[in-house]
């Protein structure tokens, strides 16, 4: 989503009469610094994490430099110069933009919620672009260990019983799942092979994307109760009222007439946010309520 612009323009009154303030100079790069600084208290969210990340479209990596790529054939770097990150925005191009990724997890890290901002100030307005995501709780094979029983002798039993009723089909399917990942490893080899020549010898644009992550991969919407649910909520509601709060207090520490700032926030709680992924479901309804409504159809574009 991308929210109301709000005019950065204007100079606010002076409180002690006799006309306006100057306005303080500011960038987008001060804007993800104030937020990020200061979430954590505005919110009311201990423990939240916030970092600003650069994101780059797979086929771009190689436009961006060798401080991200410094080999074609080999990852991209995992940590970058921060004035990289910073460049992503300020002038974002070649694919990339830095985005400010709040991040916070429940109780036990059973549910992860995250939102991720970019300022986009572009003189005289500024607006942010919003993207807020969910993790469910891990798949229920996780959890079986603690349902082992607590007694001594039935523990034991336990412990035994399923020793005894999977030995000999781990022992007979050893061979068959040994000779399925070579052939897999050997297969991954020769097509990176195949890659590496194509990028080598005709400089081929490779696409280093992502589609996921472990801890999605691990996750099970059926696994969201009702206080994971509540606990997401309560999360996303706390991140848009954080940003539209400390967007406030940022205008007016640099001096800034907040009126138009007034009159977007009131179209703001009144979007209906609608996210797509395949990590999260649900939406903002009106006045910033969510609702949730389970997982999301797969998207077919790398991030």
């Amino acid at each position: 989503m991308v929210w109301q612009p709000i005019d950065v323009s204007r100079p606010a009154d002076d409180p002690a009469g006799g006309g306006k303030l100057t306005i303080k100079p500011f960038d987008a790069v001060d804007l993800h610094s104030f937020i990020a600084r200061e979430m954590e208290h505005i919110a009311g969210l201990k423990g939240l994490r916030a970092r600003n990340r650069l994101y780059v479209i797979g086929d771009h990596v190689s436009y961006v430099g060798p401080d991200l790529l410094p080999d074609r054939l080999r990852r991209p770097r995992a940590q970058i110069p921060k004035q990289l990150v910073q460049a992503g925005v300020m002038q974002p191009g070649a694919g990339m933009r830095t985005y400010l990724s709040l991040e916070r997890a429940g109780e036990g890290g059973r549910v992860i919620v995250s939102m991720h901002l970019r300022a986009r100030l572009q003189h005289p307005s500024l607006t942010w672009e919003v993207a807020a995501y969910g993790i469910p709780p891990l798949q229920q094979r996780f959890y079986r260990v603690h349902q082992l029983p607590l007694d001594g002798l039935e523990r034991w039993w336990s412990l035994v019983g399923f020793a005894t009723r999977t030995t000999a089909s781990a022992l007979l399917g050893a061979p068959r799942t040994l000779s399925r990942r070579t052939s897999a490893r050997r297969a991954r080899a020769r097509a990176l092979e195949r890659w590496r020549r194509e990028i080598d010898k005709r400089h081929l644009r490779f696409d280093y994307g992502a589609v996921d992550s472990l801890r999605e991969r691990v996750a099970d919407w059926s696994q969201l109760g009702f206080s994971e649910r509540t606990d997401s909520q309560d999360f996303l509601q706390r991140l848009q009222q954080g940003v539209l709060i400390a967007t406030e207090r940022f205008l007016k520490d640099h001096n800034v007439d907040t009126s138009s700032y007034d009159q977007a926030q009131q179209v703001i709680n009144t979007h209906t946010y609608t996210f797509q992924g395949d990590i999260h479901a649900g939406n903002f309804g009106a006045h910033g309520t969510v609702n949730q409504n389970g997982p999301a159809a797969q998207p077919s574009a790398n991030p």
